[in-house]
Parts: structure tokens; sequence; C-alpha cells
């Protein structure tokens, strides 16, 4: 990336695009300098991100997976900032970028979460990936203290954590930032501007003109990117990367980057956003839609056509269809829920432990099913 310093130091009010609305490029020079393999599988991995969503949702609403965030209309985002990363970075993130977990392999035991398995958080881990994290901020520390632990071995890596516009008004948000700034880790901040957290809109979220000049406030530097546009956010990602591990100031220096986008659903599967949101807006949004845009620039630089995508939706159907049927082939031992609360079992985990065992020796698992 050549033009690292310049891009980073605009002003946090000017949003970096590479694609217009429509898809054409206006911004050439941050084009990245990739070979068309890699630009067609951003577009592949998108497309799926999007199927995915769709067919979770569905069976969701089947009763055969539990509660689940929507990631639609946040795949650029999602989809160009892990692609610009090396594959020995760790991310952290909260529970919407499943487009990071696509972009690095996606194991199918990773929708044993939402089917209510840990062990869906465990096979992360052999992609660089830290467990999906619920609550609304809480990881940001943690990411700070892995970059900092990469930085004291000289580690030629960074962390890079997602979070949403919402967390920015958490303690830890603020903790995270301050310490990333003051110890020079090796950390990318993803804020991921969707314009709603939950049922509270962004102008309720902060009184500032941005989410990225924050970083102002901790001593680095923060940069807005349109991220419906998947070649923006990989161009603000390789820059904020290139500057922690090959830094011109002698250290790392972390960057906070706020992607703004739309969250075109509900805030999970358990929200009606209807309630709080005006249709016309998400149907504006939806003339952005990152997957459209992104189709547009593959296909006007005769990267992409009619036949290429049939043999990907083809893919994509094979793939969901073997993830969901190793998903429900899975059996899942509730028994397990109790080994990794506390190092030593309390009294009280033990008295469950021995109840459900009970009712599962009497009963069968059956028992598990019916109320009480």
């Amino acid at each position: 990336m050549t033009h690292t310093a310049e891009l980073l130091s605009r002003d946090p009010t000017d949003r970096i695009q590479v694609l217009d609305a429509d898809g054409h490029v206006v911004t050439p020079e941050l084009v990245p300098d990739v070979d068309d393999e890699t630009f067609v599988a951003m577009y592949r991995d998108m497309r799926f991100c999007r199927r995915f969503d769709e067919r979770v949702i569905s069976l969701q609403r089947q009763g055969r997976l539990g509660t689940y965030s929507s990631l639609a209309g946040q795949e650029g985002a999602q989809i160009g900032s892990t692609y610009a990363l090396a594959d020995e970075d760790i991310i952290s993130y909260q529970y919407r970028e499943h487009g990071a977990v696509v972009a690095r392999g996606f194991p199918w035991e990773y929708v044993l979460y939402w089917a209510g398995d840990e062990h869906g958080n465990a096979a992360l881990a052999e992609k660089n990936i830290l467990p999906l994290n619920i609550t609304i901020g809480d990881h940001l520390p943690h990411a700070v203290g892995m970059a900092w632990a990469a930085k004291l071995r000289g580690d030629d890596a960074v962390t890079v954590a997602h979070f949403g516009d919402g967390a920015t008004s958490e303690g830890d948000f603020h903790e995270a930032l301050n310490f990333a700034g003051v110890f020079d880790v090796p950390a990318v901040f993803i804020c991921n501007n969707n314009q709603w957290a939950i049922s509270v809109p962004v102008e309720r979220q902060t009184a500032s003109a941005t989410f990225a000049q924050k970083a102002h406030a901790y001593g680095f530097e923060g940069v807005q990117a349109d991220g419906m546009d998947p070649l923006a956010m990989y161009a603000v990602t390789e820059a904020a990367r290139e500057k922690a591990t090959h830094p011109t100031e002698g250290h790392p220096r972390p960057t906070l980057i706020e992607a703004v986008q739309y969250r075109f659903g509900a805030h999970t599967t358990a929200d009606d956003p209807s309630v709080y949101r005006d249709q016309a807006d998400v149907e504006r949004w939806r003339q952005r839609d990152p997957l459209d845009r992104f189709e547009t620039f593959l296909r006007d630089t005769d990267r992409l056509d009619d036949a290429e995508i049939d043999r990907i939706d083809s893919e994509i159907d094979d793939t969901l269809a073997h993830l969901i049927e190793s998903v429900e082939e899975h059996d899942a031992d509730p028994d397990e829920m109790f080994d990794y609360t506390f190092a030593e079992p309390t009294d009280r985990l033990r008295n469950q432990r021995e109840y459900l065992r009970s009712l599962r020796r009497t009963y069968g698992d059956d028992a598990l099913l019916q109320d009480e």
C-alpha cells in the first residue's frame, strides 16, 4: 500500500470510498493490488454470507436454531477487511461478523454455536478467531491485551477487533483505546456503524460528527470508510495493518476504522425493527447494497459473468446443504454445559449436574424438552 500515510491521515469526516453507489470506481489509486482470483473469491464469500444469512434465519424461524444476528448489508466491511489481513492476525469480533469467519475458511462447527453448542466457538481457534462475544464491548480490552502480547513477543501480527456503534458508549471501549494508544499496540479497531444499536439510532449514541474522530483523544489515527464498499474497507484495513507491523514512526500504532453501513434486517431474530425504523430509510440504504456494487465492478472489469455466478451459486448450495446436514447430525452432550463455568465446580453446580443426569437416566434426553 503506497498511500498508507495519506490514507490514514485524512480528516475523519472525509469518508473513504473506492466504488460509488452504482459500483463504479471513483478512486482508482485505492483499488487493491490483488489478482483476479482474489477479487472473485471476495465476491463468492460475500454472496455466501448473504445466502447463509437467509438460510440460518429460515432455520431459526422453524425452531431448528436459536436466536441469530443477521449480517445482511454488512458483507462488504467484513469480507473486505478480513481479506486485507494475514493468516496469523487475530480476529476478535462481537456477534454479527460472520463474514470474518467465512473469509477464514468457515468451519461447519461454527453453526453449532447458534444451535446452543459451545463447540462452535472452539472451532474458531484454529482460524485465529477468538470466541464470539455477546456482551457489548467487553472483548476490546482483551483484544488490546493480545496485541500488546504480540508486540512483546516480537510477532509480526495484529489483532483486529470488531464492534458495533453501540459499544462506543461502553467504558470498555474507552479503556481499550486509551491503553492501545499509550502502549502503542498493533491493533486495528473496526467500528461497524450500522446506524442502529438495537433500537437506538446513531444520533443518540454520540454527539461527535464521526466515531472515527474518537481515536484522536487517545493519540492515534481514526479513519472513516464506506463500509458497504469492500474495496474501501480492504484499502483502509491494509493501510492500518501496515502501520501496525511496518511502522514509519519506529513503533507500531493502532488505528480506528469506522465502517459506515446499514443493517438491512433485524438486530437479531428476536427483534422487530419495523417498530423503530422507517422502511423508506431501509430501501434507500438498499440502493447501496455491497453485493450489487461489487458485482458491477467485477463485471465492468471482465472478472465476472453469468456463467461464473451460476457456478458460485451451485457451490454455495452444496456447501450450505452439507453444513446444515452436519449440524443436524451432531449430537450435543448437555452435560458439558457444566465443564467450563468455573475451574472448580461449586456445590450448586454439582447438584444441578447430578439432577440433570438423574433426569436423563430416568427419562432419557426427551426429558430435557419437557416443561417442569
